[in-house]
């Protein structure tokens, strides 16, 4: 599999992946370490307490490095919790819509860690 063909069998972008970082081997090399890093396991173990502070923070940090990396479905999904717990922004979800949110990226995370780690394995 290639990394195109990763991106493919993902749902993610690879154009823009590869906007971002300017070299194939430096997406290669991130979206490899995304199921290490822990990242959005973070988010989802935020999710578990519903703790403001901390479902800002880690939703804000997935955006980024799912934004980076060309996961266009989880990076919006985290971008809507970040901004519903934005310090100074009103909430305009239920804790049950948030929930959902969550829900919706550990799919996608679960379908883009199996993505990966085919692709690893060669």
């Amino acid at each position: 599999m290639t990394l195109e063909e990763l991106y493919a069998s993902i749902g993610g972008d690879y154009e823009q992946a590869l906007r971002v970082l300017r070299v194939e081997k430096l997406v290669d090399k991130h979206i490899r370490k995304l199921t290490k890093n822990g990242v959005v396991d973070n988010l989802l173990a935020a999710g578990d307490t519903m703790d403001p502070t901390q479902l800002f923070e880690t939703a804000h940090a997935v955006k980024g490095v799912c934004a980076n990396l060309g996961l266009t479905g989880i990076a919006d999904a985290a971008s809507c919790i970040a901004e519903e717990y934005r310090p100074g922004n009103a909430r305009t979800m239920s804790d049950d819509e948030v929930k959902a949110k969550l829900q919706d990226i550990a799919t996608m995370y679960e379908t883009t860690k199996a993505g990966i780690e085919q692709y690893a394995a060669g």
